[in-house]
């Protein structure tokens, strides 16, 4: 029974570990009450908890105890940390769930299965008592017997065996036709087991080899689901994410930001004269610049949250999640720093002998209802700016509310 209950509350467990590490990190406080009554409402829970522990939120605590519950006693106990991955590779804690039988229940469970037990034990009693006074008033034990050991002895290879009686009479009666239909009775069993046995040999030969075949389009179908899944999401040039992954990541954050109340910084990065340099030393050392430059970029950011994309061509994006305007303005001199300080040679620049970036940063301020949209054509706009005023310069546009910050040369 304690195993019975334990199992139960592991399946809650694995049914509400996702949905519930979801509801917590988006704060949607309806959605954990409701997982609360729901779990609440399984008659083996006793007491369920449910702790928040958010970073950006103090700790909190919801329970629910059932009446009359007290400590679990035998009942079992299950906690279960929770965590969510608001995006790959940024797997955060967000709480804790408990789970903790009770223990009147697993007493009333014991008591009815006691009690089947009890009762099961008395009508075979009873049956047996039955059959005993059956034979007896036959007056046909010693036959009964004989019978008995004949069935007794009976295997799949003794079923050509007949019963036989010694009985000095040759009249035709009850027994006669025991006999007969038990004679009849291993005649069929013979021919049925000879026929399943050659059915079994032939679903086990048939389902091997559709195992097989099914094993081995499962490692297909997986592998390729991975292949497409990476493909998908990830630059097959530079090993960075590409559109898709970036709009999937940038929605995601847009949305964190307005619930937490943050900024949320970005960035568009364009190499410079980049087609000056693929005309002079051909795409072949294009494409080794831009995996240059995008290993510099990613190496250069230092938060685990922080996201650098290839958009297309030589344009890439840079998500700071709750950046000020005065950190993002650092980071994105150190970005540009970064690229010019690999000194790949670029003969054909306008800003400089080595290639170098332009950078056009934006915040959204926290409580900021803009979309991303907005957002994007504001860094798009400061990156214009960056190239007018002569490349290989960082451009800030300032919301009102922020101050604004030094110029970034």
């Amino acid at each position: 029974m304690r195993a019975r209950m334990e199992a139960e509350l592991a399946q809650m467990e694995q049914a509400y570990a996702t949905t519930l590490a979801k509801a917590i990190w988006e704060l949607d406080r309806e959605s954990l009450q409701n997982h609360v009554d729901s779990a609440a409402g399984v008659p083996s829970v006793g007491r369920v908890a449910v702790n928040v522990g958010l970073a950006s939120q103090a700790p909190e605590v919801l329970e629910f105890r059932r009446e009359g519950w007290m400590a679990p006693g035998w009942a079992p106990s299950r906690t279960l940390a929770l965590a969510y991955e608001p995006y790959p590779g940024g797997k955060q804690s967000v709480g804790a769930l408990h789970l903790q039988g009770d223990e009147q229940v697993l007493w009333q469970r014991l008591r009815g299965e006691l009690a089947s037990i009890v009762v099961a034990q008395l009508l075979q009693s009873l049956l047996l008592a039955g059959l005993v006074m059956g034979i007896f008033n036959r007056m046909v034990t010693v036959h009964i017997r004989r019978i008995a050991q004949h069935l007794s002895r009976l295997r799949p290879d003794t079923l050509n065996v007949p019963l036989q009686l010694q009985r000095t009479g040759r009249s035709h009666d009850e027994l006669s036709d025991l006999v007969e239909g038990v004679n009849q009775l291993q005649g069929s069993l013979s021919n049925y087991l000879e026929q399943q046995q050659r059915y079994e040999k032939e679903l086990a030969d048939h389902r091997d080899r559709l195992a097989q075949m099914v094993d081995a389009r499962t490692i297909e179908l997986q592998e390729a689901n991975a292949r497409l899944q990476g493909l998908a999401r990830t630059d097959a040039l530079t090993g960075l994410p590409n559109r898709r992954s970036f709009d999937e990541v940038q929605a995601n954050e847009i949305r964190r930001a307005r619930r937490n109340q943050e900024p949320l910084a970005c960035m568009i990065a364009d190499i410079d004269d980049f087609k000056a340099y693929n005309d002079h030393y051909g795409h072949a050392m294009g494409d080794h610049c831009l995996c240059a430059v995008a290993h510099t970029l990613r190496a250069s950011l230092g938060r685990a949250g922080d996201l650098v994309a290839r958009l297309g061509g030589e344009e890439f994006s840079v998500l700071l999640p709750g950046a000020e305007v005065a950190a993002a303005c650092l980071m994105a001199e150190r970005l540009r720093q970064a690229v010019a300080g690999c000194g790949i040679e670029h003969a054909h620049s306008q800003a400089a002998s080595v290639v170098t970036i332009s950078i056009g940063l934006t915040v959204m301020e926290p409580g900021s209802n803009a979309d991303f949209e907005t957002l994007y054509q504001q860094a798009d706009a400061a990156l214009y700016r960056a190239k007018a005023m002569g490349r290989n310069r960082v451009e800030c546009h300032v919301p009102p509310s922020f101050p604004t910050p030094g110029a970034v040369p």
